[in-house]
């Protein structure tokens, strides 16, 4: 499950813009307890093949250390927007089906939108590859953002 916390003013329906968003995860391989060597990503729109035709994933990796294949699935089904009502608590946002493959770290990039709570102008291409990201409401004359807390997004 891929978890956030992080504090929003202003700004409710936070979420991935597009089916190809990516989503950087660091890896860790479940047999042998290799990490991958740089954050993966991994999108909802692509599909792998498994070996032996045993379906599709989103992701597929052999390990060079113990040379298994293993995968990583987005669920789309479990994919939620933050809200104002999730202020500053932790909620579920995306889970994966790992086989083989666990993600440790999430690593927030560009991809986001969300809108303003009072006027609903919608606010795209929000990156928060710095962990906050603010911007003016004009329709309702406010000033406002979204403060992604970097110990806040986990993997549970």
């Amino acid at each position: 499950w891929g978890k956030s916390r992080c504090s929003s003013k202003n700004f409710t329906n936070f979420r991935p813009v597009r089916d190809d968003f990516r989503r950087y995860l660091e890896l860790k391989w479940g047999h042998c307890g290799e990490l991958s060597e740089k954050q993966q990503y991994i999108r909802l729109v692509d599909s792998v093949a498994l070996k032996g035709g045993r379906g599709s994933a989103s992701l597929v990796q052999k390990c060079k250390l113990c040379a298994r294949e293993h995968s990583v699935e987005i669920l789309s089904s479990t994919i939620k927007s933050y809200n104002v009502e999730d202020n500053e608590k932790f909620r579920t946002i995306v889970a994966f089906e790992c086989q083989g493959l666990e993600p440790v770290d999430f690593q927030p990039q560009a991809g986001f939108a969300a809108e303003g709570v009072e006027s609903r102008t919608i606010f795209s291409d929000i990156n928060l590859q710095e962990k906050d990201w603010t911007d003016y409401d004009g329709k309702a004359q406010e000033s406002g953002g979204i403060y992604a807390e970097p110990s806040a997004c986990t993997l549970a």
